[in-house]
């Protein structure tokens, strides 16, 4: 379902897909968009945490650039969704995700993917109330290394993806010793299903891995 969040930096109100579990939650799950916005990936993403007992909420982080922002997965999309990440900077964005953590339940998680991996590792340095938080191929996590997470991080890599070489990804795991940081045989949007770099086994390890982490933190 959708709902509205009020952002505190400005007053803003953004569209947020939430999805519930069928008991009583154990916990709340931000789930970070990729630059394409609040695509049915990142519906379906807030669906395994909701199966798992928790209620997820995906805050759409660009919707000051656009109401129901969205970007197809070709070039022109790709560069509409990098264009709002430009007009999208990190204050805001903080304010937004804390808007998403302040109206779960607690403990509190946060997750992303791509983009949303980046937007994950300034929610654990930034925001309020996370316990921790897992971090799906986020390239930017390299620029933002000065911002140190308060909360424990788990980090998720696919060793072929040509959008983060190799020197990116080491340099995060200098920055952040102490954070697990997993590399899958798989390239770049590897939890996504429908992307040509989509791999199921990853991806179940991957999500396994981040319940895992959760728990270990609630």
């Amino acid at each position: 379902m959708k709902t509205t969040l009020t952002s505190k930096i400005d007053g803003f109100g953004l569209n947020a897909i939430s999805v519930a579990p069928k008991g009583m939650p154990i916990g709340g799950v931000v789930v970070i968009q990729e630059i394409f916005g609040l695509t049915d990936h990142i519906e379906e993403i807030c669906g395994v945490f909701a199966d798992a007992g928790y209620h997820a909420i995906a805050p759409g982080l660009f919707d000051r650039v656009e109401k129901d922002f969205h970007a197809g997965h070709d070039q022109d999309g790709i560069q509409k969704g990098i264009g709002a990440v430009m007009k999208s900077p990190w204050p805001q964005v903080v304010s937004d995700m804390q808007a998403a953590i302040d109206a779960l339940p607690q403990p509190a998680y946060v997750t992303g993917f791509c983009y949303g991996g980046a937007a994950a590792w300034m929610a654990a340095a930034e925001c309020n109330g996370v316990k921790a938080a897992s971090c799906f191929y986020g390239r930017l996590i390299a620029n933002l290394l000065d911002r140190k997470p308060k909360a424990p991080v788990m980090l998720h890599y696919g060793a072929r993806d040509a959008s983060i070489p190799p020197e990116n990804v080491e340099s995060v795991r200098l920055a952040a010793p102490d954070s697990p940081l997993y590399l899958y045989d798989a390239g770049h949007g590897f939890c996504r299903a429908g992307s040509h770099d989509y791999d199921a086994a990853a991806r179940e390890l991957a999500i396994d891995r981040t319940l895992n982490w959760f728990a270990r933190w609630r």
